[in-house]
């Protein structure tokens, strides 16, 4: 394992719906390698969500201290959290989130077009897609693809900027068991080849079982951890 690539210390955050407060998270504490596969834990409701979007910052915390890949990001404007989001971060989510009328090459592109990076984005997409074992259907669209398939996309996306950490979100949610077990040995392959840190969002004890740690978490706090 490399160096500390999260560190999160103390992390509340609070939701106002009216006069009602709801604690999300309630001084959350957690550490990842560089390198390691984590699997995170819960019941519904448990802050699992809101601990994924302050992870892939999406959100900020209410208090506490976030540092990323050696970076503090708790207090970052939106735009400045946009720029770490795209560059260090990569996401893996349940539904695929990919654009339906875009190919799968387009989609793959996406994040570096954003980042406004010098490369030769249709390159760098095209190895993203054959790293993933789509070289073979770069020029089709979402709906010409199967559920794995669409997946595979949605990994290429993901580590096309070769970020810190690749965040997956119940990654085989929307799969049949075969396709599952097929994106898990992706996801546990780029960890080999490339030393991805993965972290994974799951209710299956099966692929939490592939995982280097497991941290389980309830009413906001991280309640237990396991190695694997």
């Amino acid at each position: 394992m490399g160096n500390t690539v999260i560190k999160a210390i103390n992390l509340t955050k609070v939701y106002k719906m009216g006069e009602i407060e709801v604690h999300a998270l309630c001084g959350l504490s957690m550490e990842v390698q560089q390198g390691e596969i984590i699997a995170i834990m819960g019941p519904s409701g448990s802050g699992k969500s809101t601990l994924m979007n302050i992870l892939g910052c999406l959100d900020r915390p209410t208090s506490g201290e976030y540092i990323l890949d050696g970076e503090n990001v708790s207090r970052l404007k939106d735009d400045e959290l946009a720029k770490i989001r795209n560059k260090k971060v990569g996401f893996v989510f349940q539904s695929f989130n990919l654009l339906p009328r875009a190919t799968a090459l387009i989609n793959v592109e996406l994040p570096l077009r954003y980042a406004g990076s010098n490369h030769n984005h249709h390159e760098v997409a095209k190895a993203a897609l054959e790293a993933v074992g789509l070289g073979d259907r770069m020029n089709h669209r979402p709906n010409e693809l199967s559920g794995g398939q669409q997946q595979r996309v949605a990994i290429a996306r993901a580590i096309v900027n070769d970020p810190a950490i690749i965040l997956a979100d119940e990654p085989t949610g929307n799969l049949d068991s075969k396709a599952g077990e097929e994106i898990i040995e992706l996801l546990l392959s780029l960890n080999r080849e490339r030393g991805t840190t993965l972290i994974i969002v799951t209710h299956d004890p099966d692929i939490a079982a592939h995982t280097h740690r497991i941290i389980h978490i309830r009413d906001g706090v991280v309640v237990s951890e396991e190695r694997t």
